[in-house]
């Protein structure tokens, strides 16, 4: 199996070069068959241009474009099923928690710190907890801590400090970041409400912030979708979603528009600014007092 197969196609900070993979992949294919650009785009119907951007990995190719380019190039089965795996993985990666637990669970949260810090515009949609860029050390320690037969083990304390080191990116001021949570998020009780009072009053305050916008999308708004998973759009890169069981890495431009659209759905239907702080302000307000 060539050497571009073995290497790791989950990690983000690999998309480039699977890219780049790829591309030379299908140029090398296309040289070796004595076509040029021009002959291979017209055996398969692909505009010469595009056929150039692909090689030139300036475009990340369809599973349905790589195909075409292969049945055109005539190339084995063995050949042909490689390629398209390379295709397939380069626009969705998966990585389970379990994968995370046998290098680190902390690693998991030095990638997404490096992640953030290659971004401009991240996009964060939580619909049960609060992002883990806003945890307080009290809330992570809870959240992190394993509760249910099956979750991962992990060293909580190493993985809270790599958390809460990962948070330092939000002081970047040329960087914004937009976290949008539903009421749930904020409300259901994962820690003891003095832990959670403390975090709500922590959301209001990084809700000050020039370069954070926190979003809550009250209970009483009629919403568009239902909310199903976690994710996290960073630019118009990539989106990485959240599962029980790990997280899903999408690339297709398709599917980064859609995450975008159903960013901006729920967005626009949640407190923001004033309304949100005052919101956190409350919820802080009854775990106290319910504490009491």
């Amino acid at each position: 199996m060539p050497l571009f197969l073995l290497r790791n196609m989950f990690d983000p900070e690999r998309q480039e070069q699977e890219r780049q993979d790829l591309a030379e992949a299908l140029k090398g294919l296309r040289k070796a068959a004595g076509l040029s650009g021009e002959r291979l785009a017209a055996r398969c119907a692909i505009s010469q241009s595009k056929i150039s951007r692909i090689e030139r990995g300036k475009t990340l190719p369809s599973v349905i474009d790589v195909q075409r380019i292969l049945d055109a190039l005539g190339v084995t089965d063995e050949v042909a099923k490689q390629l398209l795996s390379l295709a397939r993985t380069a626009k969705v990666h998966y990585k389970s928690s379990r994968s995370y637990a046998e290098i680190g669970l902390w690693r998991k949260q030095d990638e997404l710190k490096a992640l953030a810090e290659t971004s401009k515009v991240i996009r964060y949609f939580h619909p049960a907890a609060p992002s883990g860029m806003l945890q307080t050390r009290a809330f992570a320690t809870q959240v992190l801590t394993p509760t249910v037969r099956g979750r991962p083990a992990r060293n909580v304390e190493r993985t809270v400090d790599a958390r809460l080191g990962r948070q330092e990116v939000l002081r970047d001021q040329s960087r914004t970041f937009t976290f949008l949570m539903t009421e749930q998020a904020v409300c259901w009780q994962r820690a003891p409400r003095d832990v959670m009072a403390e975090q709500c009053r922590h959301l209001a305050a990084m809700s000050e912030w020039e370069n954070v916008t926190i979003g809550i999308i009250p209970n009483r708004v009629q919403i568009p979708v239902v909310p199903l998973n976690t994710f996290i759009v960073y630019d118009e890169r990539l989106v990485l979603v959240e599962i029980f069981s790990g997280e899903v890495v999408l690339r297709d431009p398709q599917d980064i528009s859609y995450h975008l659209n159903l960013f901006d759905a729920f967005l626009e239907r949640a407190l923001v600014g004033k309304d949100a702080i005052a919101f956190l302000k409350s919820v802080a307000h009854a775990f106290m007092r319910e504490h009491d």
